[in-house]
């Protein structure tokens, strides 16, 4: 089954620059978005629970965007970061983008969703 590209966005009370260390630097992902994070180069290791995989950081413009590939995953696949101020309220927005299958869309929504809560207590947000 082909995966679906999806898009989910969060206000995040911290300043962009803050907010974009904690998607591109190991140390800050290690307190979120895995148990363990470390990099040699553009390789990120992620752990959970004594599992690991391995992730390539495609992109990354300083305070703006990181886009990441798994590397068990399909080459068009990614999930990415994308950190801005909202112009209309001026609040700081992470957009995430990810793929899942149609029907896993929801769960992921969730684990998305409590992912964000964690990035939230770590930041201070």
């Amino acid at each position: 089954m082909a995966q679906k590209k999806f898009t989910l966005e969060y206000i995040i009370r911290s300043s962009p620059s803050i907010l974009f260390e904690f998607v591109d630097q190991p140390s800050n992902m290690a307190q979120w978005f895995s148990d363990y994070c470390d990099s040699q180069g553009d390789i990120f290791i992620f752990g959970w629970n004594g599992s690991f995989q391995r992730a390539r950081q495609l992109e990354s413009v300083e305070d703006e965007w990181v886009k990441y590939h798994w590397e068990d995953s399909p080459k068009d696949q990614y999930f990415s970061f994308r950190v801005y101020k909202s112009e209309i309220s001026n609040e700081t927005i992470l957009e995430v983008t990810d793929f899942a299958d149609a029907k896993d869309i929801k769960e992921q929504t969730f684990l998305w969703d409590k992912q964000i809560d964690d990035l939230k207590r770590a930041i201070g947000a």
